[in-house]
C-alpha cells in the first residue's frame, strides 16, 4: 500500500509540476497584459486630451435640434440679437450654404476663445438658415429679401457686389437697435481673443489685412 501511494504521488507530482509552471505562466502573462492594457489606456487618454476641445465644439455647435422652418422663417434680426447678444455685443458673420464647411472651422477657432455664445450668423440663403438653427438654434437668421445665389459667386461681378453690399446694411440695422457689432469674413480663423486688444474710445475698429486695398477680415463698430 505504502508503494502504491508513493506510485500515486509519482504520478501526480508532473501533474502538480506543469500546474506551479502553468500559474506563474499565467501570472506572468496577466502581468504582460497588465502593463500593455495600462499603456493603451494613458495613450486613448492623451488621445483624447489632444482631440477633446474640437470633439466639444462639434457638439455643442452641431448637434442639438432647432425647432420647425416655418419659426425660423418668421425670425426677426431684433429676436436674433436679443437670443445671442452679450453685453450688447454680438459678432456677426454673413454666410451662404457653399460656405458652411467654412463657418464650421471658424466656429471651432472662436469656440476655443469661449465667445461662440455670442455669435449670429446671416443666412444669405434659407438653406443655411434652416441648417444652422437646426444644429444651433437661434443662432442663425435671414434678412430678407433672400439674394440669388445663382450670380453671387463669381469674384468682381455684379451679383458679387450685390450679395456683398448688403453686409454693411446688416450692420447699420444692428447698430440702430443698439448693439455693438463685430463682423467677421468666415474664411479666417481666430488665433487669439481680439477684444483685449479694442482699446481706447473710438467708434470703429479694423483688421487690414491688404496694403492696396484697404480691406479688413475684421471690423468692430461700437454702438
Amino acid at each position: 500500500m505504502a508503494f502504491l501511494h508513493q506510485r500515486q504521488q509519482q504520478q501526480h507530482s508532473p501533474l502538480h509540476s506543469l500546474s506551479k509552471s502553468s500559474s506563474s505562466f499565467y501570472t506572468q502573462q496577466r502581468s504582460v497584459l497588465s502593463r500593455t492594457g495600462l499603456i493603451l489606456l494613458l495613450s486613448l487618454v492623451v488621445i483624447l486630451g489632444t482631440l477633446s476641445p474640437w470633439i466639444g465644439v462639434r457638439t455643442s455647435l452641431f448637434s442639438s435640434t432647432g425647432g420647425s422652418r416655418l419659426r425660423w422663417s418668421d425670425y426677426t434680426l431684433a429676436q436674433a440679437l436679443e437670443t445671442v447678444a452679450r453685453n450688447g455685443t454680438v459678432i456677426v458673420c454673413a454666410v451662404s450654404q457653399p460656405y458652411l464647411p467654412f463657418l464650421n472651422n471658424w466656429l471651432i477657432s472662436i469656440s476655443r476663445q469661449k465667445h461662440q455664445d455670442k455669435v449670429l450668423v446671416i443666412a444669405e440663403d434659407y438653406a443655411t438658415l434652416y441648417k444652422v438653427n437646426k444644429k444651433w438654434p437661434g443662432h442663425a437668421v435671414l434678412i430678407p429679401p433672400a439674394p440669388d445665389l445663382q450670380t453671387t459667386h463669381r469674384f468682381g461681378s455684379q451679383g458679387f457686389f450685390n450679395f456683398t453690399s448688403r453686409r454693411p446694411r446688416h450692420l447699420l440695422q444692428i447698430l440702430d437697435l443698439g448693439y455693438q457689432v463685430m463682423y467677421n469674413d468666415v474664411d479666417m480663423v481666430w488665433l487669439g481673443d481680439p477684444f483685449p486688444f479694442l482699446k481706447g474710445n473710438y467708434d470703429v475698429y479694423f483688421t487690414d489685412d491688404m496694403t492696396a486695398v484697404r480691406r479688413g477680415a475684421l471690423t468692430f463698430v461700437a454702438a
